[in-house]
């Protein structure tokens, strides 16, 4: 029988060496800078650093002070429409209420209006996992298996489209500004298409395909909070219905804090309206739907401009202002240091 012949290692022969090669890359002998910090280099960073920051952080503070915003709480203003709701029977009778408010000024440029909601979480981890991102694409799946639950069918196995807690819960007050001119009231025109991310609207965002949206979601029905289905939402313009209409998709981009703002709509800039809004006395006419009250919530209506930086929020300048002091302190500390030990240094030497 033939194989192979072993043979056993000869005594006193020296074990196979583990070291790396003796190469100026596995040696770590290749070229390479090494800084030599001086006091001079490293208190020039922290100054230059420091004087960086106080210029930006003042520039952003600054851009963020020149917004131009008006913040309307209605919560209060709608307690009967609100009292009305908190009663899910109610879920068919509409309600309306009137909030009247006063701008001193023009506001001149693009003007955008926001709805806030305060005390609303959603960033609660079943929330947030509550949806089904292959529904929203416009597949047929079974959504029984997704993280819907329990908002994903009804008791006679009829699925929810779209399913989950996040559209379940979708903000749906209807809001409409008028401008009243002296004894004349003009509806100011309003922007409801063009306000969601270009990646939302035309990637994550599908309908299913069929030669009309009502069939294309045939079999299905709208969630239980929802007062029509999802092929309904902007009847006036096929491309802005279902999954891809921009109020559906703004609200499914969940917030991390409790008190957020969602874009609304956008004013358009025709006839009165070209230049932005005119000071005046202003109407917001409220269609009011969705109950705040049993979780102690608020509810805002909020006008504001915008500028290179964003909106109004000051955290990002002041968050560079505080770096920059904290680096421009930390150079003087470091001076002090230096000073204190080249005077002791230079005592020794006189010893």
């Amino acid at each position: 029988m033939k194989g192979k012949t072993s043979f056993p290692p000869q005594e006193g022969a020296a074990p196979p060496s583990r070291c790396p090669d003796n190469s100026a890359f596995k040696q770590q002998r290749l070229p390479a800078w090494k800084p030599q910090l001086t006091i001079a280099s490293v208190l020039s960073s922290f100054f230059l650093i420091g004087a960086f920051c106080l210029t930006v952080g003042v520039c952003l503070v600054l851009s963020a002070n020149s917004v131009r915003e008006i913040q309307v709480d209605y919560s209060d203003k709608c307690s009967d429409c609100s009292k009305l709701r908190e009663d899910s029977s109610n879920w068919n009778k509409e309600c309306h209420c009137s909030v009247n408010f006063t701008l001193k000024e023009d506001i001149l440029g693009d003007v955008f209006m926001y709805y806030g909601l305060q005390n609303f979480y959603q960033n609660h981890r079943r929330y947030v996992i509550s949806r089904s991102d292959a529904q929203l694409l416009g597949r047929n799946v079974n959504i029984q298996r997704s993280y819907c639950a329990p908002f994903s069918t009804y008791r006679n196995g009829t699925p929810m489209a779209p399913c989950g807690a996040i559209a379940n819960s979708m903000f749906n007050d209807t809001i409409d500004l008028f401008y009243n001119r002296n004894s004349s009231v003009i509806r100011v025109p309003l922007l409801k298409t063009g306000n969601s991310w270009w990646t939302d609207k035309n990637v994550k965002f599908r309908n299913p395909e069929s030669y009309n949206l009502s069939s294309a979601f045939a079999g299905t029905a709208r969630p239980p909070y929802w007062q029509k289905p999802v092929y309904l939402l902007d009847e006036d313009d096929e491309r802005n219905n279902g999954y891809v209409n921009d109020d559906f998709i703004i609200w499914m981009r969940v917030s991390a804090f409790a008190t957020f703002r969602n874009l609304y709509r956008r004013v358009r800039r025709i006839q009165q309206f070209a230049e932005g809004l005119p000071a005046g006395n202003y109407t917001f006419q409220i269609s009011y739907n969705f109950p705040v009250t049993r979780f102690k919530g608020r509810k805002h209506v909020i006008l504001s401009t915008v500028v290179w930086s964003g909106g109004s929020n000051p955290f990002l300048g002041i968050a560079y202002l505080v770096s920059g002091t904290a680096a421009i302190l930390t150079g003087f500390v470091i001076t002090g240091i230096h000073l204190k030990l080249r005077k002791k240094k230079t005592y020794f030497q006189k010893q």
